[in-house]
């Protein structure tokens, strides 16, 4: 079984995966966020082909901690994400998933059009790294 990690935009949703030992994830894609009905259709089918037992979703938090408008957009959307699968979802610290992903791309010489193609899928994949590395010192 592994862990599906999602970074929502207003635009894209950037899919991310772990391996079956829940120790690595890798960038997917990502999936246009309307419309909505098609979101949740490739989601459900990738939760079904990736063999998943846990969605984590990005949280936004303001750098002083607190919640803003786009963590209340989050919570409505894991909230229905919660009442179209069966699977438990859980929110993770996003802060800095976007930061990192565009210095990795940058740091690799991706050019600006085929970041902006990649980074939601690198941004999930750094929130799911993140989740599955503090699993392992806490687990």
């Amino acid at each position: 079984m592994r862990v599906l990690a999602l970074d929502p935009g207003s635009v894209r949703i950037g899919v991310a995966l772990s391996d079956e030992l829940k120790l690595l994830a890798s960038p997917q894609e990502h999936i246009p966020a309307e419309p909505f009905a098609g979101f949740l259709r490739r989601f459900k089918d990738l939760l079904r082909e990736k063999e998943v037992d846990l969605v984590i979703v990005g949280m936004p938090r303001n750098m002083d901690g607190t919640y803003g408008d786009a963590a209340a957009r989050v919570r409505e959307f894991v909230s229905v994400l919660k009442e179209a699968v069966p699977i438990p979802i859980r929110t993770w610290d996003e802060r800095l998933t976007s930061v990192q992903a565009n210095r990795v791309l940058s740091q690799n010489k991706t050019r600006r059009d085929d970041r902006r193609k990649k980074v939601d899928g690198i941004a999930a994949a750094v929130l799911l790294q993140s989740y599955l590395d503090m699993q392992g010192l806490t687990g």
